[in-house]
């Protein structure tokens, strides 16, 4: 009999969540004779809503309308929730509850994350940075009815499932995009505190002053609207403001790109490497969709692309830290945990290295995507996936295939 899964979580969103959301959606679909799914969506933050048509969406919004139908009757009874959010959103909904979080980029959960870890029965994470992080912190509780003070940790066992991104099976031309110099660094990430955006620019500039090498940014703040790239625009040339004679560039590319498009942008005979160093990562998608592609990484060696960059990327040197005041969210990230700070001089040594030396990591990163194509494709995660809301090998019960009868 199939199990009924109720599935929350922003399946709809154009984010990291949203993308997660959606990898456990097709990875659950894809054992459909195991499975009979129900979404709720939710939103997250304020990005915006995926626009692409297509057959995945169609379902996507099927069972969306479909689920809506059956609790505006009270007829829909789940045989267990999947809740794809921050564990501060995990609820005891169905007879059995899993949560599955990726915003761990910190060196410690927020206690409030502990207690309502404690109310799954079990708890996905997407890279084992995440999956160490939560199960080594402790905090310190306190026994409300005899003051008792005793250390608090998580008890709810916690399992690592990698995801992936649909790969498109052709380029789509990105409109304006023609990079003027020939070798061009790639940073795609949103502009805010985790993702170090201001020393990523700052530092490639000073290290290429005088030289014709770019750097493009595919970012935003939270949004698409015109608003968002003002800001961003000024954001960037406040950076830029102390080099007006430089001769290398940094170019913008704002907004969201279909997944045609991020290939062509991953593709592009201009675009040489990646460069991320941020402070952590959950896991990492643009990273691992670049890798994927064959793009050389320039990154920290801490949190989640570790799984999938292993040792096949140029490392730069960094050390662990507090986080920034404005960085703490009340229950989300704590004031006294730490992250990574990539070291100036490591980062525009990895960059020179990268540019002098480009031949020998290119064939580094060619080596890396014959190991991500092996190790990080459909059917490996989700099968992997599929046994972790299972809690068994799910190859036991393969579909048994249709008895074909021939007559003469």
């Amino acid at each position: 009999m199939k199990k009924k899964i109720f599935v929350r979580g922003p399946v709809l969103s154009q984010s990291g969540y949203g993308e997660q959301s959606r990898f456990a959606l097709r990875a659950l679909r894809s054992r459909d004779d195991l499975f009979d799914i129900y979404i709720q969506p939710i939103n997250w933050g304020k990005t915006g809503w995926i626009w692409e048509e297509s057959e995945f969406r169609e379902w996507m919004d099927q069972r969306i309308l479909e689920t809506q139908v059956r609790i505006q009757q009270k007829q829909l009874l789940p045989d267990m929730s999947l809740q794809i959010t921050i564990p501060n959103e995990f609820e005891k909904i169905c007879p059995v509850n899993i949560g599955y979080t990726a915003g761990i980029e910190t060196s410690k959960v927020a206690p409030q994350w502990l207690q309502k870890g404690n109310e799954m029965d079990k708890i996905l994470v997407v890279s084992n940075h995440s999956k160490d992080t939560y199960v080594n912190t402790v905090a310190e509780a306190k026994n409300q009815q005899t003051g008792e003070i005793f250390p608090y940790r998580l008890e709810t066992p916690v399992e690592v499932v990698w995801e992936n991104t649909p790969l498109a099976e052709s380029t789509e031309a990105i409109p304006g995009f023609n990079p003027q110099k020939d070798f061009n660094f790639l940073c795609v990430s949103q502009l805010g505190p985790r993702k170090n955006m201001q020393n990523t620019i700052k530092w490639f500039v000073e290290e290429f002053v005088d030289q014709d090498v770019g750097l493009i940014i595919k970012t935003n703040t939270s949004g698409n609207s015109r608003i968002d790239l003002e800001y961003t625009e000024r954001t960037i040339e406040a950076i830029l403001k102390p080099y007006p004679n430089r001769k290398c560039s940094v170019s913008l590319l704002h907004g969201d790109l279909s997944e045609g498009q991020m290939r062509a942008l991953y593709e592009h005979d201009k675009v040489k490497a990646m460069v991320n160093i941020s402070h952590g990562e959950g896991f990492g998608l643009p990273m691992f969709e670049a890798a994927r592609l064959g793009l050389p990484i320039i990154s920290v060696g801490w949190s989640g692309q570790v799984d999938f960059l292993k040792d096949k990327f140029l490392k730069v040197k960094h050390e662990l830290n507090p986080v920034q005041n404005h960085a703490v969210w009340d229950g989300v990230v704590e004031r006294d945990s730490q992250w990574a700070y990539a070291d100036q001089g490591s980062y525009k040594m990895s960059l020179r290295m990268m540019y002098k030396k480009y031949d020998e990591f290119k064939d580094q990163a060619e080596t890396l995507k014959s190991d991500i194509d092996a190790n990080f494709n459909d059917k490996v995660l989700y099968k992997l996936f599929v046994d972790s809301i299972l809690g068994f090998d799910s190859s036991m019960l393969e579909p048994e295939e249709s008895l074909v009868l021939e007559f003469e």
